[in-house]
This record gives structure tokens, C-alpha cells and sequence, in this order.
């Protein structure tokens, strides 16, 4: 018997690395080098992952249920036979979705302090 998801709340906060993670995921599967090129286009550079940060977030990534390893692969001719694809799950959408909740309760708090408005 396949035990429930825990709570999307129970992984909160997120360590950074791995909130850009499921973001490059959440349209597309992907192979760990696209990850790397997706978290760096959408960051603008400022943000960019190693091999080793992206593979053993994604170790503890598989083995939370936030992701999972696809066995199906693109046809031969568009694919590296070394490359492993990933997609986000169920599970790890609804906590992404939580995270990017918690921080945008605490960018209106700090909105409201002023701290985004340079009146403090």
C-alpha cells in the first residue's frame, strides 16, 4: 500500500536550489543540463547550478516525491543515451505552489514594512 504525500507545508521553506528546480520543471521534463540552463536563463545569470548542487538536490528530490526519473526517452536521434530525464510530480507542484505562497505573504509583509519601498 502506497503511503499518502505528506503535507506540501511539511518541506517549508524550500532551500533556494531546490524551488528553481521544480520552477524549470513545472512546463517541462527535462535532463539535468537543461535544468542547469533553464535556472540560469530565468535568473538572468545570477543564479547558476553545479553539477554536483543539481544531482544531489535531485537525489533528495526523487526521494521525497517531489520528482520523479522518467524511463520513456526521446527518439535516439535527439538523445544522449547518458542523459536522465526528470518531471516534477503531483506532490512536488503542490509544494512548489506552497512555497511560492509563503514567500509571496512574505513580500507583502515586507511591502507594508516598507522595506520594498525604501521608506525604512
Amino acid at each position: 500500500m502506497q503511503r499518502p504525500d505528506p503535507d506540501a507545508a511539511d518541506l517549508l521553506p524550500l532551500p533556494t536550489t531546490t524551488f528553481h528546480i521544480l520552477m524549470a520543471l513545472a512546463d517541462d521534463d527535462r535532463h539535468g543540463y537543461a535544468i542547469i540552463q533553464d535556472v540560469a536563463e530565468r535568473t538572468g545569470g545570477e543564479v547558476t547550478l553545479s553539477a554536483g548542487t543539481l544531482y544531489r538536490s535531485i537525489q533528495r528530490l526523487l526521494e521525497q516525491g517531489l520528482l520523479e526519473e522518467l524511463t520513456q526517452r526521446p527518439a535516439p536521434e535527439l538523445d544522449d543515451e547518458r542523459r536522465r530525464y526528470y518531471r516534477i510530480t503531483a506532490y512536488g507542484r503542490s509544494v512548489a505552489k506552497a512555497e511560492a505562497a509563503r514567500l509571496a505573504s512574505l513580500l507583502r509583509l515586507a511591502r507594508a514594512s516598507g522595506f520594498l519601498t525604501g521608506r525604512a
